[in-house]
């Protein structure tokens, strides 16, 4: 059943490029990018707007951004400067309400039950964080107001940059319905191409498979898909979450024919681990490097060892001990490492 909005996703606009925007006013109207250099292999984190007219976005090789817009400004990093950006936006947060699960430095979920500003309408609520976050940080966020997490992270993308949606609950059927299922979380190139041959586009259409179809299809995922392409999501705004593993894994357009293909990929991988560490709010402790490895008929396998650290011949032997189980060409690699369990 819908339920009234309460939950905002808010969601920084081109977070690193915003400051570093702000913070330099020669880079007005340029395209800018923040991330490695195309001459060690880099990767893109994110660019500003005026660089996604170019077609380049977020986990992009840097040479391969470079090309396609050859003024290209590339900016390295500076994490501590986003790590006191964030604190001043949770700062923000908090002027409204302490039920915030932050997923990265520039977004959240805040559950606004029981606000008395506005008298607890989340979407004069978000409006007020928005023009806070303009008028004392000078960048922009934009945010996703419904009933749920799932629809409210969906929301906060409809209007970006420096926008916000709300999804009703009359609204709900409807949205949802017209809703592409690439937009649904866990749906990324390979499931969303799967679903296309299967003549699955929207979410409506994906309404019409039986729950038992979709499990048979897409194993425990089918049932996310399920309740997904229904804005079922029951999950609730969790203000601390345990993390037990960060990872990243890329699955190729053409398998990795051999192991000395998969060995070249994991410099770039190593690098976008590295950036999704650095973006959490507290840098982590590491305990195992970990290596994922999934071949062309999808059989899959997991490699790890002790480790403290994102060392490359660790991963490079981790990587060769995995390609050996299977021998086969590889259509997913991913990279990760596991924490340690929380001290009482």
């Amino acid at each position: 059943m819908a339920t009234e909005p309460y939950i905002i996703h808010c969601d920084c606009d081109s977070f690193y490029a915003s400051i570093e925007e702000r913070d330099n006013a020669a880079l007005a109207g340029k395209p800018i990018a923040v991330g490695g250099l195309p001459e060690q292999r880099g990767v893109i984190a994110t660019c500003n707007y005026v660089a996604r007219k170019f077609g380049i976005h977020s986990a992009m090789p840097s040479a391969t951004a470079r090309r396609r817009c050859a003024n290209l400004i590339i900016i390295r990093p500076d994490m501590e400067k986003y790590r006191r950006v964030s604190r001043q936006v949770h700062e923000i947060f908090r002027r409204y309400t302490l039920t915030i699960e932050p997923l990265s430095l520039d977004e959240a979920y805040l559950d606004v039950r029981g606000c008395a500003d506005f008298g607890g309408d989340a979407i004069r609520i978000a409006e007020a964080i928005r023009a806070a976050v303009r008028n004392e940080i000078d960048i922009t966020i934009s945010a996703g107001i419904a009933g749920n997490k799932l629809l409210a992270k969906i929301a906060s993308d409809w209007n970006k940059p420096d926008g916000q949606f709300v999804v009703k609950p009359e609204q709900v059927a409807d949205f949802i319905a017209r809703l592409p299922v690439s937009h649904l979380h866990g749906v990324g190139k390979v499931t969303a191409a799967k679903l296309r041959r299967l003549n699955m586009e929207t979410c409506g259409d994906l309404q019409k498979m039986a729950r038992e179809e979709l499990r048979e299809r897409f194993g425990r995922f089918g049932q996310r898909l399920y309740e997904q392409c229904r804005g079922i999501d029951n999950r609730p705004v969790q203000v601390s979450r345990v993390r037990k593993s960060v990872s990243v894994e890329t699955t190729y357009a053409k398998d990795l024919p051999d192991l000395q293909a998969c060995l070249d990929e994991l410099p770039g991988l190593i690098e976008q681990l590295q950036r999704r560490l650095e973006r959490m709010s507290k840098p982590p402790r590491i305990n195992k490097q970990v290596v994922k490895i999934k071949f062309h008929d999808f059989s899959q396998t997991t490699a790890e060892m002790l480790s403290t650290s994102l060392d490359l011949e660790n991963y490079s032997r981790l990587c060769e001990t995995g390609f050996r189980r299977g021998g086969k060409p590889v259509r997913l690699l991913g990279v990760g490492v596991r924490l340690p369990e929380p001290e009482n």
